[in-house]
């Protein structure tokens, strides 16, 4: 059976359609072409004429003209659209004209660099010339590293080696910063909050050291679909760039459900799972050797699917029907092994974590199966992105969960088909990241005290390391003092560089992973089952003083999960805005201090609690950045909430405006938290707080500030349109939580809040 019929099949099936809460059509679309640039090699163009290429994309003849030129671009169209060739054909033209240039390519995953590894030695192999292109990644041989350093016309490589292992080495790198042309940044939107503030001040870095070199080079960004793709380049570059929109590349027909499981708990607005949902829908594509990518969140859930679909379909297996799983902590060969099987079809299935979700050519799949909200809209185009060939039909499905995001989006799914997707936020000036790259600037060149006479901070910041010993002060320069290492100890995915590492004792204490600090409580505490690679590990053991867990491995039918107690003081308001009757939202600086004081066991497949325990753990201070707004201290009497039932009406708006709030801002639901206070120490005033759980904060919360009434807009109608009767997870929390009216007074707040009557 075609993928077509069975299409056909699912939209008059009417017990499917029953789940089904919004179905999304896309006709499709013809290629739109142009000629390649005068300004290419004629050769080059030969080469790519006998690939079968005879124009270029509109998108992409746009791109190579404006690079060709020297300006710095960011190219913005949708998965499978050839982005590729928009930086290998200037950069292959540059090189084969001035064999002396060079080029760095910058991709956020080894295995992405693998792949496009691949496919420049193919084109160069056809060009015959010598361009030598080479990865530079931890798992380079030491061996090959003085040969890159030295010959490598495209070096490939990762944020991470960049920061850590080339430019605290440039010296060794002489070669390439005095001749380097271009620097290409792939999949530019994934570097959002933290790691793309810390993105943004590596390349500040890399442009300081190729300044002291001479060279200037072009920047090749390219980026999924973002509310703001050309301000999130300028930001991480540090320069404006031209933005290349108009894509000319060709799509078959696109079919995008969301399948909502259905309710087997009302009362506490529980649906079938969703990894079960999800499985039972991939088992019937496979069964029809319909190509099917399913993705899950967590490696864990990976796991879990792999094992029932292979459950499923064991008696298929060797019949043309091949189930692969894909994540992190597969060995390199597996992972590259998966993706020709993908590419060639001998695998009729993968279930992947967002790792499958970047641009690793694995040929054209029919369908991709999302298992809940992957945390940003990009993230969910991205994974629709992998099913589809050029000109064929292909169908994606998001599978929700009970989660209050999952539900808001399938009862408003404008916000996915409609409204303009995220926009990436990033803060370079973040104190503790500004410092951290401060210092491994100085260790790299010494800092003159004119290049940030501009920059306030950063002056204030070289003086202070220079009191603390770190920096040396001589005439107008500040040298690299201390003995340590800066690069090694500062971390490009995490605000703070103190992590905890995680020994395993049932295997000699092997090094199996790290925590940072800030969740090092919640996810090591004693007797916290961590997971890690699908396996299962009890905490034996945390040794604060030293950042070390000890585990072992245990394998039991549950999870745990922390509670923290929060308090929060206010320290700096950076806006304030009056609204109705003197209620007020602001944003501004806060400081965190947090306690994690119980744990609960919860089982895997049924989420019941099986058992729980408390805890004594050391408080950790955290400063950082919130939004919050603050009612009149006499609301509950203005709009009828009785003095027992507020507090548990103002949880259930913390609950639902926390939950609801990481679609505005594009980060990751642990980004950010939410509390509330019925007296606010700070405002003497009923307070509802949405904090940054980043330490500096990274701007997520001005956003929210400058967007709150489409916020608060969202969770009405979310609220009001939950099937539950008095609250439950999907909205603003059980009666258990926010008491049996939590729900009808959370609607009174939120109607307060936009100056509305209830309706």
């Amino acid at each position: 059976m075609t993928l077509e019929q069975i299409i056909d099949l699912l939209q008059s099936d009417r017990n499917f359609q029953k789940n089904i809460s919004h179905w999304q059509t896309y006709a499709p679309k013809e290629a739109r072409y142009a000629e390649f640039p005068d300004a290419l090699d004629r050769h080059l163009v030969a080469v790519m004429k006998s690939r079968g290429i005879e124009n270029l994309y509109t998108h992409q003849s746009e791109a190579c003209e404006a690079v060709i030129a020297g300006k710095d671009v960011v190219v913005v169209t949708p998965t499978a659209s050839g982005k590729t060739l928009c930086y290998n054909l200037p950069v292959l033209n540059e090189i084969i004209k001035n064999p002396n240039s060079r080029a760095l390519y910058l991709f956020p995953t080894k295995a992405l660099s693998q792949d496009q590894l691949a496919e420049l030695h193919e084109l160069v192999t056809e060009l015959e010339v010598d361009v030598k292109t080479y990865t530079f990644d931890g798992d380079t041989p030491q061996t090959a590293r003085r040969l890159i350093r030295s010959a490598g016309h495209i070096v490939v490589s990762n944020p991470d080696m960049l920061h850590a292992g080339i430019l605290p080495h440039h010296t060794k790198w002489i070669k390439l910063f005095e001749n380097l042309k271009y620097i290409v940044i792939d999949e530019v939107h994934h570097y959002r909050g933290v790691f793309g503030s810390h993105l943004a001040n590596v390349i500040k870095r890399l442009r300081r050291i190729c300044k002291f070199y001479g060279s200037n080079p072009t920047f090749i960004c390219c980026s999924a679909t973002i509310a703001n793709p050309d301000e999130l380049a300028r930001r991480i570059i540090g320069r404006p760039l031209e933005l290349i929109n108009n894509n000319g590349a060709p799509s078959g027909e696109k079919h995008f459900a969301l399948y909502n499981p259905p309710v087997i708990n009302p009362q506490l607005g529980i649906r079938k799972s969703a990894i079960k949902e999800a499985a039972r829908l991939a088992t019937s594509f496979l069964r029809h050797k319909v190509q099917t990518i399913v993705f899950a969140h967590f490696r864990l859930y990976v796991e879990v699917l792999l094992t029932y679909l292979q459950r499923e379909l064991k008696g298929d297996f060797g019949k043309g029907i091949n189930i692969a799983g894909y994540r992190g902590g597969y060995l390199p060969n597996e992972r590259r092994r998966i993706e020709r099987g993908l590419r060639s079809g001998e695998i009729t299935g993968v279930v992947s974590t967002n790792a499958l979700e970047l641009g690793i050519d694995v040929g054209g799949l029919d369908v991709s199966i999302i298992v809940g909200y992957p945390g940003s809209i990009a993230s969910l185009l991205q994974q629709s992105g992998r099913a589809g060939r050029s000109t064929s039909v292909s169908l994606t499905l998001m599978v929700a969960n009970s989660s209050a995001i999952n539900q808001f989006l399938c009862s408003e799914p404008k916000y996915i088909f409609e409204r303009t997707p995220e926009s990436g936020i990033i803060d370079p000036e973040n104190l503790i990241i500004k410092t951290n790259h401060l210092k491994c600037a100085a260790f790299e060149l010494p800092f003159d005290r004119e290049e940030y006479i501009d920059d306030l901070g950063a002056g204030k910041i070289l003086d202070y390391l220079t009191e603390e010993n770190v920096l040396r002060h001589s005439g107008e320069r500040y040298h690299w003092s201390s003995d340590i290492y800066p690069a090694q100890q500062v971390s490009l995915r995490s605000a703070t560089s103190e992590n905890f590492v995680i020994l395993n004792e049932s295997k000699n204490a092997e090094v199996i992973g790290e925590v940072d600090y800030f969740s090092a409580p919640i996810f090591l505490h004693p007797e916290a089952i961590y997971l890690h690679g699908a396996a299962q590990y009890q905490v034996t053991k945390l040794d604060w003083e030293g950042k070390k867990a000890y585990v072992k491995e245990v394998d039991i039918d549950y999870y745990t999960d922390a509670e923290t107690k929060t308090d929060l003081k206010v320290l700096q308001i950076e806006e304030e805005t009056s609204t109705v009757d003197d209620a007020r939202t602001h944003w501004g600086e806060v400081s965190l201090t947090c306690t994690t004081v119980l744990f609960k066991k919860i089982k895997f497949e049924t989420h019941e609690n099986v058992g729980s325990g408390d805890l004594k753990m050391p408080e950790i201070e955290m400063h950082t950045n919130s939004f919050w707004y603050s009612f009149p201290g006499d609301v509950g009497l203005r709009i009828g909430i009785d003095g027992s039932q507020f507090g548990g009406a103002l949880r259930g708006l913390a609950n639902m405006l926390g939950k609801i709030a990481p679609l505005w801002v594009m980060c990751d639901s642990r980004d950010l938290r939410s509390i509330s206070q019925v007296r606010a120490p700070f405002t003497e005033r009923p307070t509802v707080y949405i904090y940054e759980n980043i330490p500096g904060g990274v701007g997520l919360s001005e956003k929210l500030y400058k967007e709150s009434d489409k916020l608060f807009e969202a969770a009405v109608h979310h609220v009001k349109t939950c099937p539950c009767p008095s609250g439950c997870p999907s909205c603003v929390g059980p009666p258990m939580e926010v008491g049996a009216d939590g729900k009808e007074g959370t609607l009174k707040l939120l109607h307060y809040m936009l100056a509305v009557a209830p309706v």
